[in-house]
């Protein structure tokens, strides 16, 4: 295949520290690894795949551990930061690389971006999606979460918690849920400012689907699409990825010696303005200039929400592929 080549996407699986890990990869060229977030897929990525071949590269999206195809170690401290790491440090490896861009989305981001601290030899860019970077430090996760939302509601981060909880509400209806949850947080579909925020749960017996749109899916997510996300999270459960939320605090004890730390490598960050992720988070993108040092640009999409590569494909691999080609000067 030459580069520039975007024939079709091929699958396959690697082993790494999971087990093993599926995997999608298009084209040819240097190579740029893509890490979804919750509750997705490779799939997620479906739109940059073809786009980066065409540029020119080796575009790969995995299934992190605990998703789709990939394995789903049973214990819950099978799903810390350090152990995602040295999947993604596998990936490269296996591949028959030694190092790579690593662009990440959600909870991708910041697997993205703890592997790019970790381990600078081998993921020598990081372009984030969605969840702007913000050093390790500060109290304990779970005791944050648990303040936020008062005595009436509860944050969905703490709402996840505790195994079994989330799964007796997702499960039963996964493509219900999942349509209910992808609406909740894109721009075209999202619940009007004054309507309750579909980020928390009622105290004593809500649930999070309670604040969920139902009227219809938004418009980047067909029933196709809808079907192949279901099929997955229907066939292997939910709780791998929720594992991810219940090993925070593990994350914070092992990230300990890079408090603070910034991220040196050159970075590129993409959110969307409507996004709950950006304005909460508003202080960390306000602080790149000592966090990312290595910052190309900061780009807020108006008039999109959580659901960046999707919503708006055209403009991200447009983002993407331009700082890409920087890179390789």
């Amino acid at each position: 295949m030459q580069p520039g080549s975007s024939a079709a996407p091929r699958h396959r699986t690697v082993e790494a520290p999971a087990g093993r890990l599926h995997l999608v990869e298009q084209g040819s060229g240097p190579l740029v690894l893509l890490v979804h977030g919750f509750p997705e897929s490779w799939y997620s990525w479906r739109r940059q795949l073809p786009a980066l071949a065409a540029a020119g590269y080796r575009a790969v999206a995995i299934d992190v551990r605990g998703y789709g195809r990939s394995s789903k170690p049973a214990e819950t401290d099978a799903y810390r930061m350090l152990d995602l790491v040295e999947d993604n440090v596998a990936v490269v490896r296996a591949l028959g690389e030694e190092s790579t861009v690593i662009v990440g989305h959600d909870w991708g981001s910041n697997i993205a971006s703890s592997s790019a601290l970790l381990h600078p030899e081998v993921f020598t860019a990081v372009a984030l999606l969605s969840v702007p970077y913000a050093p390790s430090g500060g109290p304990r996760p779970t005791d944050i979460f648990s303040r936020i939302g008062g005595p009436e509601q509860e944050f969905y981060v703490s709402y996840f918690q505790e195994p079994g909880r989330a799964e007796a509400e997702i499960e039963p209806d996964v493509r219900g849920w999942l349509a209910g949850f992808y609406a909740a947080l894109s721009a075209d579909t999202m619940p009007a400012p004054n309507d309750p925020d579909p980020h928390f749960v009622a105290r004593g017996g809500g649930r999070l689907r309670d604040r969920f749109p139902t009227e219809a899916l938004p418009a980047w997510l067909s029933e196709d699409d809808l079907d192949v996300y279901a099929g997955e999270f229907e066939r292997t459960g939910i709780t791998g990825a929720l594992n991810r939320y219940r090993s925070m605090d593990r994350d914070w004890e092992d990230l300990a010696p890079y408090r603070g730390a910034p991220v040196e490598q050159p970075s590129l960050f993409i959110g969307g303005a409507l996004d709950a992720s950006t304005t909460w988070m508003s202080d960390a993108i306000d602080a790149y200039t000592t966090t990312l040092p290595g910052l190309a640009a900061s780009h807020l999409l108006d008039g999109c929400g959580h659901w960046i590569q999707q919503e708006r494909p055209d403009e991200v691999n447009r983002l993407l592929t331009d700082w890409l080609a920087a890179l390789q000067g």
